[in-house]
């Protein structure tokens, strides 16, 4: 009978320890940008100073979250343009499986907050509703259109524009444009067809525990996406995406370096979940973008205030008292000065200042096309997709499926601008 023996051979007591091979050095990192950190925090310091003297405490913690939420969207670079175009290009689900992340943890929160009626500074947590019709489809379909040809999505927008990407700049000024053009024709689009919104937690009678009910119904379709990215990605066999050099420190690597997509997922979850905490209401991006515009208009000698849109209470109160008291503003805001802070910190803050012509015109039209469908879809990736799903609404869902078709759509317009797509490679086993 033949004997088997262990292909690993046995070692002497007495015999040398193998030699190990040295551990990769971490890569350098490069030095802190001081000039345009210090400029960050002063801005920061004062700014919510300013704020707590000027109009209180809520707005100035409104304000704090916002850094936070730039901090976290720049260290992770939690992309939703970049996960899309992965996806369609080359069936890479790496991105939306951070979604997925994203999304059944803030769904988790805020059925918390919900469910129990929770807030804090005389806010209740009520969840984002949208009505699912004509304006819904075609807001959307142009949103992820114009995300892929400006480059950027609504929060992706505010923390590249912080983080010192001067042709994102360009992006943030077409969203502004394309958003006060669709308030200011507002009869245009408030009336198109549509249905009332859909809650899955009104499928269990609408109590506290029906929250739990609505939450299951949410993790459960998420899961089926995450399963469905998996097969797709296993399926095309996509090339791996980029990763950015980090420190191997943790603590250096928090203030300094990349962060894993899961961390930045949970980190902004939870950060969304003190904002409807904090506020009553999800975090949302684009209707500051409306609301700058409008007050740019004003300035200039135009009448907002007679436009169909600012005829609501809560807009008329918006588009009547100061920037620092609208509380998307102040989101908007701190993700910008947050962004700053962080990518100077890591030392990548960089001012661009030659932007291709080719550039600068797709990112201005792209920008223009989202502040349009982010306005005719009642939100954008963060105030529909985001807070929708997390609500349990049926319209984030509707939102998310219509952007991939628009995302399709996109891919297919960059390089008319010169810009490149992902083309599908073997991977590396």
């Amino acid at each position: 009978m033949a004997t088997i023996t262990s292909e690993r051979p046995a070692r002497s007591l007495f015999a040398p320890p193998p030699t190990r091979l040295p551990r990769p050095a971490a890569p350098a990192l490069p030095p802190v940008s001081r000039v345009p950190l210090a400029l960050a925090l002063v801005i920061a310091v004062a700014l919510d100073a300013w704020t707590w003297a000027q109009h209180g405490a809520k707005p100035a913690v409104v304000l704090l979250l916002g850094f936070g939420l730039g901090v976290a969207l720049f260290h992770s670079r939690f992309g939703f343009t970049s996960a899309w175009r992965q996806l369609v290009a080359v069936g890479n689900g790496t991105g939306l499986r951070a979604h997925t992340l994203l999304l059944g943890a803030t769904a988790v929160l805020f059925a918390l907050e919900i469910g129990t009626g929770a807030g804090v500074f005389g806010s209740v947590a009520s969840p984002s509703a949208g009505r699912i019709g004509v304006g819904l489809l075609v807001g959307s379909f142009l949103f992820a259109v114009g995300m892929q040809v400006g480059g950027a999505c609504a929060s992706g927008t505010l923390f590249a524009v912080g983080a010192g990407q001067t042709s994102i700049v360009f992006t943030l000024g077409g969203f502004i444009v394309g958003s006060t053009l669709a308030a200011w024709q507002a009869p245009l689009w408030q009336d198109l067809p549509a249905y009332d919104p859909v809650l899955f937690v009104d499928w269990f009678g609408g109590s506290g525990w029906a929250w739990a009910g609505s939450l299951a119904v949410t993790l459960a379709a998420l899961a089926v996406v995450w399963g469905a990215s998996r097969a797709v990605q296993a399926r095309r066999t996509p090339p791996p995406l980029d990763v950015v050099p980090s420190a191997r420190r943790p603590l250096t690597r928090v203030v300094r370096g990349s962060w894993p997509l899961a961390v930045g997922a949970i980190v902004l979850a939870v950060l969304g979940g003190l904002v409807l905490l904090v506020s009553g209401s999800a975090w949302g991006v684009t209707s500051a973008f409306a609301l700058w515009g409008a007050k740019v208009v004003g300035a200039l000698g135009g009448h907002p205030e007679t436009w169909a849109y600012y005829q609501s209470d809560q807009q008329a109160a918006s588009l009547a008292g100061p920037v620092l008291t609208d509380r998307t503003s102040l989101l908007n805001i701190g993700i910008i000065v947050g962004a700053a802070l962080a990518a100077a910190a890591a030392g990548a803050w960089r001012l661009h200042t030659r932007v291709p012509l080719n550039v600068a015109t797709g990112a201005v039209l792209g920008g223009v096309l989202m502040g349009i469908g982010a306005r005719l879809a009642g939100g954008c990736n963060i105030g529909a997709y985001l807070a929708g799903i997390a609500s349990g609404s049926l319209h984030g869902w509707v939102w998310g499926a219509v952007a991939l078709l628009g995302t399709w759509v996109g891919l297919r317009l960059r390089p008319v601008f010169g810009l490149s797509v992902p083309r599908p490679r073997d991977s590396v086993c």
